[in-house]
């Protein structure tokens, strides 16, 4: 892959955890699409399991859509859980989510509404 190209990948599962493997493995196939290393990988499989989690925690969310955007130097993901998707702040699922993402990738964004998480993890070689 060309540092100037892009590969946009869509994923759409419901909010259900027993898909969270569904949504690890295909966040560590495309962050082998970018040629990170394995503990990268692991990191940008952690990061997509918790949003997934996340979401699934929120109220009046059915399907979570997972937007992934890869190139040579990132992997970013965003995670939409609908427009009227809301999550308790106390919810500890949720808390420590947060707590996760913020600590493995490189930059980290919740909006409210519509609830999105955006995570951004930069490649290591």
């Amino acid at each position: 892959m060309s540092s100037e190209a892009t590969c946009p990948i869509t994923l759409t599962v419901a909010g259900d955890p027993r898909l969270a493997r569904l949504v690890r493995m295909t966040a560590a196939n495309v962050g082998a699409l970018c040629s990170m290393s394995v503990d990268r990988i692991e990191d940008i499989r952690m990061a997509a399991e918790e949003a997934f989690i996340f979401g699934c925690t929120a109220v009046d969310c059915d399907d979570i859509t997972i937007k992934f955007d890869v190139d040579e130097s990132h992997v970013g993901m965003t995670f939409t859980f609908g427009d009227q998707a809301s999550v308790d702040e106390d919810d500890q699922a949720a808390v420590y989510a947060e707590l996760i993402l913020a600590s493995v990738c490189d930059s980290y964004e919740k909006t409210s509404a519509p609830l999105t998480l955006s995570l951004d993890l930069k490649a290591d070689i």
